[in-house]
């Protein structure tokens, strides 16, 4: 049956460390962001250093959205989801709120070279999860897999490219790939900082990630569109509630106050968002 724990019961940290693979869900503070939910995995390339913190190695990709969830200022949500696949039926959640140690940063090779993780060509950052609550579920309906290997495809990729800026083609190096798809997330947010400074300091035109009407126009500007929007209707309803003190003074959380407010000023402006 499901329970809830402040934090890893040690008991499950050996089964975490057993699992193949696991899920990161993570998503942006605006309700017209887009929720995220990426795949990870890889032998040693996750981990728990105690029963509050989890971490992964985060290896290079097309795209970049925890990252940028996690820097987004307010939010940093994150949540890592494990299932077994074989043996007694468990699903696991891990609830916390992220950090990010991008590479060649002096933060990250202390990590690194602390907890003697292996590095690779495509090695971008490690996420680490300080966790606030642990919840697991039964899992009966999670079907049986075995497990083949791990897809090489991704290391192999990197590698070569690796290869080729090291013979002098320095088009292909990861700052300049980073720059291309990991500068902005989906919906306009901020992606890797190294990714942004080459961007800017190579003067590299990021990928569009988006089709369709509901595309950020443009990158760097307000994913901008709707963080702008949002924080110009909240600042204009504390306006209004201010008015509303300095009116109604210690009424203005009378229920009939606020339900005239509503009707009033709450109502028509939501009609423009």
């Amino acid at each position: 049956m499901g329970q809830f724990y402040e934090e890893i019961p040690k008991s499950m940290i050996p089964w975490i460390k057993a699992q193949k693979m696991f899920w990161v869900a993570s998503a942006p503070l605006s309700g017209k962001g887009h929720v995220n939910v990426s795949p990870k995995g890889g032998d040693e390339y996750f981990g728990v250093l105690d029963t509050k913190t989890f971490w992964y190695h985060e290896l290079t990709g097309s795209g970049n959205e925890t990252v940028s969830h996690i820097y987004e200022p307010g939010n940093n949500r994150v949540t890592i989801l494990m299932n077994a696949f074989e043996g007694p039926p468990r699903i696991m959640r891990l609830f916390g709120h992220g950090r990010v140690l991008e590479a060649s940063t002096p933060a990250f090779e202390e990590f690194v070279k602390e907890h003697k993780i292996d590095c690779i060509p495509g090695t971008r950052s490690i996420i680490l999860i300080d966790i606030h609550q642990v919840g697991t579920s039964c899992g009966f309906s999670v079907p049986y897999y075995d497990f083949k290997e791990h897809r090489p495809i991704l290391n192999d990729f990197f590698k070569k490219k690796a290869e080729k800026e090291a013979a002098g083609n320095k088009d292909e190096s990861l700052p300049k790939y980073w720059a291309s798809k990991n500068a902005w997330s989906m919906d306009g947010l901020p992606g890797t900082h190294n990714a942004q400074k080459t961007m800017k300091s190579d003067g590299i035109t990021p990928l569009k990630k988006m089709v369709g009407p509901l595309a950020p126009t443009a990158y760097g500007g307000p994913g901008a569109r709707y963080a702008f929007r949002d924080m110009l209707l909240a600042a204009i309803v504390g306006a209004l509630f201010a008015v509303l003190v300095l009116q109604y003074g210690g009424r203005v959380l009378d229920r009939d106050v606020l339900n005239k407010a509503e009707r009033a000023i709450i109502s028509p402006l939501a009609t423009l968002w």
